[in-house]
């Protein structure tokens, strides 16, 4: 939120800093919501919500650096950050998934013995 508050404080500073502000709590919130999920599906729904957000984050802090709002001093370690966020959270859902996959092929393999 620091950023968001260095910010010019001009009509499109402020657009800007809102919309970022909007995405940056969203993700937050919405891993929170993940980290309650009830199943691996909604755990990994919810994750792709929370990579969702953090693209958007992303887009709003590389177009900050673009128009030159703020020095790349500035924006490029927390662009990196949010960039490391987004691999991370992918990953996440790619190993919910697989996980999901894996265990529903065992699943499957345990049924057609019943049969």
């Amino acid at each position: 939120m620091k950023i968001t508050d260095a910010l010019p404080h001009t009509v499109a500073g402020r657009h800007v800093g809102g919309q970022l502000i909007r995405a940056g709590t969203s993700s937050a919130s919405n891993y929170e919501e993940a980290c309650g999920a009830e199943s691996r599906s909604d755990f990994a729904h919810k994750m792709s919500i929370v990579l969702k957000e953090l693209k958007e984050s992303r887009f709003w802090l590389k177009l900050i650096r673009r128009t030159r709002m703020l020095t790349p001093q500035y924006t490029d370690p927390i662009i990196n950050e949010c960039e490391q966020l987004c691999a991370i959270v992918a990953k996440s859902i790619i190993t919910a998934k697989k996980r999901r996959i894996s265990g529903l092929s065992v699943l499957s393999k345990n049924v057609l013995l019943l049969i």
